[in-house]
C-alpha cells in the first residue's frame, strides 16, 4: 500500500507539499522525502513527534540516538510508517533544523494501491514558496508552566547589595586575578 501524505509549514501563507510513500518504508524514508519536497539541503538535525488529533505534541522521534545508553533510544528508522500511522492515527508533527525550527503539520490524506512503474517516494503536488526564513513560533505555557512559583516572592529590598561593589561580605577580593 501507499501512503499519502500532505506536510505542510506550519506558517500563515500555504505552503504545502503531498508525498506519496511506501507504508513499509521508515519515518527516516519520509524525513528524506520531505527534505527533498521542499529543498532543504539535509544537513540540519530534524525529529518527528507524535501528536493527537487536535496536534499537541507528545513523544520525540529523533533523526539520532541521544539517549545515555547506545541502542536505548528508538530513531526514525526504527519505525515503519505503517507501524506508527494508519486511518486511526493521520497526525503527526516534523521539525527541521532546530536552530531555525521549520514545522510541519505531515497529514496521512490517503492510503492506496500503488500504481504499476511509479517509484516512490513521489512528490505529487507542490504549493507555495519556501519563505527564505522559517516562521516565528509564539511559545506558550500551558497552567502558567514557565512562570517560577517564587516569582511574586521577590522584591527590591531582595536584591540590596548586588549593584554596588560590596562583596567584601562573602570574602571575595575585588581585583582577585
Amino acid at each position: 500500500m501507499i501512503y499519502k501524505f500532505r506536510a505542510i509549514l506550519d506558517a500563515e501563507e500555504d505552503v504545502f507539499r503531498d508525498i506519496a510513500i511506501r507504508e513499509e518504508d521508515t519515518l527516516e524514508d519520509l524525513h528524506n522525502a520531505i527534505v527533498n519536497a521542499f529543498g532543504f539541503d539535509g544537513m540540519e538535525v530534524a525529529s518527528f513527534y507524535t501528536c493527537d488529533d487536535t496536534w499537541n505534541q507528545e513523544d520525540e522521534i529523533p533523526m539520532f540516538d541521544t539517549g545515555d545508553t547506545p541502542g536505548e533510544q528508538k530513531t526514525m528508522s526504527d519505525y515503519q510508517l505503517n507501524h506508527i500511522l494508519d486511518a486511526d492515527q493521520t497526525k503527526i508533527i516534523y521539525v527541521y533544523d532546530f536552530i531555525n525550527m521549520w514545522t510541519f503539520l505531515v497529514e496521512l490524506a490517503a492510503i492506496e494501491e500503488s500504481e504499476a512503474g511509479e517509484t516512490y517516494p513521489a512528490l505529487l503536488f507542490s504549493h507555495g514558496e519556501l519563505p527564505a526564513n522559517a516562521p516565528d513560533k509564539e511559545f506558550e505555557a500551558e497552567n502558567d508552566d514557565f512562570y517560577s512559583e517564587f516569582e511574586d516572592d521577590l522584591d527590591d529590598d531582595d536584591l540590596d547589595g548586588f549593584g554596588d561593589d560590596s562583596f567584601e561580605d562573602y570574602g571575595f577580593e575585588e581585583n582577585w586575578n
